[in-house]
């Protein structure tokens, strides 16, 4: 233990330690509570018997506290400044990005760069991205760990659990993430953007959100300056491992297909956070006419729009996303007249409703012929069974196999000898008549069967055929030997008829 101690002064743990640098290796810089309100969500329900906000905002933070403390001593985090309130900043090392990449599962090439020096500033932009993260993510306590809690502090807990969840978890979020144009992912160049927060979250609907923090100091024509930068790299398209050509973005992040003629680009939000001089509702009107090419779809038949190839730009501010959620109708799409969530704002709900009545009415259309087809199959059992033979023995109607063996077959074919009788009866003896035999005449005592006897050879003996005086020129030399067996057989054949 003293090992572990000298270690580790602070006494923090290897899970404690490994949530800070999963958290800072996300935002690159944040608070303690920050880091405490994303990794440790139930400790703000906690030392509510705390006389001050600041003594018990100390005894929350004090375990995270001492895990950064011993982070520091290992070279892996570093103090960054303080902000106006006076809390102290915390960023990574470079060392410390490794070893955040390792604990995310994610290569050290997308950890981007340290966040040193951000507080010199007041890092104004970093605290109003994190503060987008956590309105986002919107973690929920757990309540096993509040068990000995004062019933009011339990019931504030249960309500945070019940509210509607937030977008994925802190390894879904990525933050100061470029966006090249040109370049790699690596070496970006110039004209490339910069995403404040990209999410992937695709067990919640979300696979893939750029986010842009906006602290009402920029015009709408810088806006759609940066908006002009998104729609480049989404429309840059690379040389994939297969060989095809595909967008660059794709190459990253996974995103569905989605219905042909209806692929648009990952959409964009953007939350203003109204601290600077400028009116958000006249920049996002201004910004709405700057970039319509970009996010206007094409209307269709049945009250819907296809946006192939546009980028879904929805806005809202800061207070309702850290108010609502993402789940609350807060949000406001490009080209839309009304709020909506924000899953329905980058969604199509109106082309999807259409795809279902079309689908609805296929399925109607489909059961109708297959109902159909099934009356007409009834009708034909109904004939055929109205035309099935009876049995001429007794009255039974013929089975399928009988019925068939009676039906006419080819000329070299069996006919068969008791057509009106089924099987049994066509074996019962009963049934029967005598065999009918050739009427004939009866052959001599004493003759060989297949030989001609006496009467026989007597009729033989025929003359031939009389010939015509061109015949008798030629004399019997102009008659061929199968046309004298030919005559003396039909001659024959004649007079045992007759």
């Amino acid at each position: 233990m003293a090992g572990k101690r000298e270690e580790n002064p602070a006494g923090s743990s290897n899970n404690l330690r490994g949530d800070v640098l999963r958290v800072l290796g996300v935002l690159k810089v944040a608070t303690v509570e920050q880091i405490q309100q994303i990794s440790a969500p139930h400790l703000s329900y906690r030392h509510t018997d705390k006389p001050t906000p600041s003594k018990r905002k100390q005894a929350r933070t004090a375990s995270h506290t001492g895990a950064l403390s011993d982070l520091r001593k290992h070279g892996l985090a570093e103090n960054g400044g303080q902000l106006p309130g006076g809390d102290t900043l915390r960023n990574l090392t470079p060392m410390g990005l490794k070893a955040a990449a390792r604990e995310l599962g994610r290569p050290v090439g997308e950890m981007g760069n340290p966040a040193r020096g951000a507080g010199r500033t007041g890092a104004s932009h970093p605290m109003t991205v994190n503060e987008a993260v956590l309105a986002l993510l919107r973690p929920k306590p757990n309540l096993s760990e509040l068990t000995g809690e004062p019933a009011d502090v339990r019931a504030a807990a249960q309500a945070a659990v019940d509210a509607p969840a937030g977008l994925g978890t802190i390894a879904s979020y990525a933050t100061e993430v470029a966006l090249p144009a040109t370049g790699t992912w690596a070496n970006p160049s110039k004209g490339g953007a910069q995403a404040d927060i990209v999410i992937t979250a695709p067990e919640d609907g979300m696979p893939l959100l750029f986010v842009e923090i906006d602290n009402c100091f920029e015009s709408a024509q810088v806006l759609a300056g940066k908006i002009n930068k998104y729609m480049r790299f989404c429309q840059r398209k690379v040389k994939d491992v297969d060989g095809k050509e595909r967008p660059m973005w794709r190459t990253r992040w996974w995103v569905p297909d989605g219905r042909h003629g209806d692929r648009p680009h990952p959409p964009l939000l953007l939350v203003f956070n109204r601290i600077g001089p400028r009116n958000p509702n006249t920049v996002i009107a201004q910004l709405a006419e700057l970039t319509e090419r970009h996010w206007k779809g094409t209307a269709y038949e049945g009250g819907f729009h296809m946006y192939d190839g546009k980028m879904p730009i929805v806005v809202t501010g800061m207070k309702q996303l850290k108010e609502h959620g993402p789940a609350g109708a807060v949000f406001r799409r490009f080209g839309r007249p009304h709020n909506q969530t924000l899953i329905e704002a980058i969604g199509n709900p109106r082309r999807e409703a259409a795809d279902a009545r079309q689908r609805a009415e296929h399925d109607a259309r489909q059961r109708e012929h297959q109902a159909e087809l099934r009356r007409i199959a009834a009708q034909h059992r109904a004939e055929r069974e109205a035309c099935r033979p009876v049995c001429a023995g007794c009255g039974t109607r013929f089975t399928d196999e009988r019925w068939k063996a009676i039906e006419p077959a080819g000329w070299d074919a069996p006919r068969e000898t008791y057509p009106h009788l089924c099987d049994d009866c066509k074996q019962a003896p009963s049934h029967h008549g005598p065999t009918p035999r050739r009427a004939g005449r009866a052959r001599a005592p004493g003759a060989r069967p297949g030989r001609a006897g006496p009467e026989d050879q007597r009729h033989m003996a025929l003359p031939l055929p009389r010939m015509t005086g061109a015949e008798e020129a030629r004399g019997w030399r102009g008659f061929g030997t199968s046309q004298l067996v030919l005559a003396a057989t039909t001659s024959a054949s004649c007079v045992e008829g007759s």
